[in-house]
């Protein structure tokens, strides 16, 4: 076997067999295989697309392709959740907690935000004390001891993946369903989840613009769960304006617990209880989704889901004064309040254009290594559907540089777009795909 007849095989539309596939991921993650003929390979796949079969095989070669983290000692289901990405998503901050209220374990390893998305990992380090590099032996105690435990990604995790993912983003192969599937599906393989509830986020401010790309993305995954032996349900979610009001690191950590207070915006609201329903049906904890989200509900209404988040925060080293009066949180230099010039409604606002702009505060990085500033972002005042009256309060922007204000002023009255007719209030969850035909 060689890389050779591997590349002309997939050149030519034939399907590739799972020694074939392993030999590749083995071989191209020991460096004896050149990013040349990786890029080869990558580009016939690209072109030709895989069999169901082969983006599992795809899948599972690159889950073994370093370390895996086994959970079995926890004696629970352990449900996992993930996002395809978007702006303003601070679901996982509260979802998780919330769901590990009502007794779902949550082992949650997540990334660092990229570009114009937001990442869990610096949201939760916004909060003073945090630790989020905890050891993976402290990880699986903190679920044992209180349920809960949300840390970045300490093991080696399917290495292949990451090698791949820079390769295809080198050569514009990214939009390939076959590779984004099996790259997401890797992670939550090796990192010890037995079932996966997935938020596949679509729209301006999404990596998947159309539903249908999102759908047909969403049947990958399940498809793959399911010859994994991982029972996974997609949502699909609306991402053509960000999620929430709140947009930036500590801006979002504060959104999030306020909405533990029982303070929820209605979008966040609609996600939070739609994934949540579903993992707690996947762990077991009931089968019937509106009575699911009634119990989630009932532990806001409580408080059980805001205390869980304390304990979180607490058992990982964060100080919980903050959590209680979030007014100590360090406030950016800058505060600017943008007013509408205009009477109508909200029409539209670009996502990803004012996830850019939130970046280019600070609040987000162009590369890996890049600072980042938890105090700037922008809380919006309005969203689509709204009515505005000429000088309502449209946006708050936090930044730490007059000049960096001005641009984001400028650049933002651009990106609202009001007009004179009544908008429909935009649907949050597009489909729920649970089954597909893997044959």
């Amino acid at each position: 076997m060689n890389i050779l007849d591997i590349i002309e095989k997939k050149r030519d539309k034939k399907e590739l067999s799972k020694a074939e596939i392993e030999y590749f991921i083995q071989k191209y993650t020991s460096g004896k295989i050149s990013d040349y003929q990786a890029s080869a390979l990558i580009m016939a796949i690209y072109l030709n697309g895989m069999t169901k079969q082969e983006t599992t095989d795809l899948t599972i070669a690159m889950a073994n392709s370093g370390e895996k983290l086994d959970l079995s000692n926890l004696n629970e289901i352990i449900v996992d959740k993930h996002s395809t990405g978007g702006v303003g998503d601070k679901v996982s901050l509260i979802l998780l907690p919330l769901v590990a209220s009502l007794g779902v374990p949550v082992a949650k390893m997540s990334g660092r935000g990229l570009g114009f998305t937001g990442g869990t990992v610096d949201k939760l380090e916004s909060i003073p004390g945090y630790k989020t590099g905890i050891d993976i032996h402290n990880f699986v105690k903190n679920v044992e001891k209180i349920g809960i435990s949300m840390i970045s990604q300490t093991l080696n995790l399917a290495p292949a993946d990451k090698k791949i993912y820079s390769l295809r983003d080198s050569i514009s192969c990214v939009e390939s369903i076959p590779l984004i599937a099996s790259s997401i599906m890797s992670k939550k393989i090796a990192s010890g989840a037995q079932k996966i509830v997935l938020d596949v986020t679509c729209g301006l401010g999404a990596f998947m613009k159309s539903k249908e790309r999102a759908k047909e993305l969403a049947n990958e995954m399940i498809a793959i769960g399911k010859l994994a032996n991982k029972e996974t349900v997609c949502i699909l979610t609306n991402m053509d304006e960000p999620l929430g009001y709140a947009i930036g690191n500590s801006l979002e950590v504060i959104e999030a617990i306020e909405f533990l207070k029982g303070n929820m915006p209605e979008d966040v609201k609609e996600v939070v209880l739609e994934l949540g329903a579903y993992m707690m049906k996947l762990a077991g904890k009931g089968e019937n989704i509106e009575e699911n989200k009634a119990k989630l509900l009932i532990n806001i209404e409580n408080g059980k889901g805001y205390d869980k988040f304390i304990q979180l925060v607490e058992n990982q080293g964060g100080d919980i004064s903050y959590i209680k009066d979030t007014n100590q949180f360090p406030k950016a230099n800058y505060i600017e309040k943008i007013y509408s010039k205009e009477y109508g409604y909200v029409q539209s606002m670009d996502a990803k254009e004012i996830g850019k702009i939130v970046c280019d505060l600070g609040a987000g990085r162009l590369q890996k290594e890049d600072d980042i500033d938890n105090t700037v972002g922008i809380i919006l005042n309005k969203k689509v559907s709204d009515k505005v009256h000429k000088d309502d309060i449209l946006l708050t922007i936090y930044a730490n540089s007059k000049e960096k204000l001005e641009q984001a002023k400028r650049r933002l009255l651009e990106v609202i777009k009001i007009v004179d007719e009544e908008i429909e209030k935009p649907k949050m969850i597009l489909d729920i795909v649970k089954n597909v035909d893997i044959m």
